[in-house]
């Protein structure tokens, strides 16, 4: 396969495609492509818009521009970025199930650190981008929340925990957030 043939399904012009056939192997190619559906760490899911070519620097590089659905924000991830910054697709019913058991499981001890040193915690694992990190902040903080006030910063940090988690799940299973945010309830009721 040519290297410019593994970009055919991806929406670029001229320009960009021979700026693959010289930059990027192949191989080393995303595999995404306009229209699809990503997880940006920390800021949930996205629709890439496009594949475009911005010059900076003097020199031509191909961005991912996002459009992240639940504020609007628009991003540009370059494409030999990607790793780095944990782009990443919207989790399977596989990986839904075992982001379930995560919140179901009541069997864990919170840190009994102070509150800003937790929220330091919570906060770096829900800049991973990890789905099964973002349900365990969820689960912990619920659990903590059983057993005394949350300060104010975790219960913004909940609140942003839960809607990413939601959202994601909303997508993956096609369903509406109203209907996830409810099964993620039953899921603490239950235990």
């Amino acid at each position: 396969m040519s290297k410019a043939k593994a970009v055919v399904d991806a929406p670029v012009g001229k320009l960009a495609k021979e700026i693959v056939k010289e930059t990027i192997p192949a191989k080393k190619l995303s595999p995404f492509k306009a229209g699809d559906k990503v997880v940006y760490p920390a800021h949930g899911v996205g629709l890439i818009e496009a594949i475009e070519v911005k010059k900076i620097g003097g020199e031509d590089h191909m961005f991912y521009m996002i459009n992240i659905l639940e504020t609007g924000m628009k991003i540009m991830v370059p494409l030999k970025q990607v790793d780095t910054v944990g782009l990443r697709r919207v989790v399977d019913a596989k990986t839904i199930e075992k982001v379930y058991e995560i919140l179901r499981d009541r069997n864990v001890t919170v840190d009994t650190q102070t509150w800003n040193r937790r929220f330091r915690e919570y906060t770096q694992k829900l800049k991973t981008g990890s789905v099964f990190e973002i349900a365990k902040v969820i689960r912990d903080l619920s659990v903590l929340k059983g057993d005394k006030d949350l300060s104010f910063g975790e219960r913004k940090m909940l609140d942003t925990a839960q809607g990413l988690l939601v959202k994601e799940i909303s997508i993956a299973k096609s369903r509406p957030e109203d209907k996830v945010k409810q099964e993620i309830q039953e899921l603490f009721q239950a235990a």
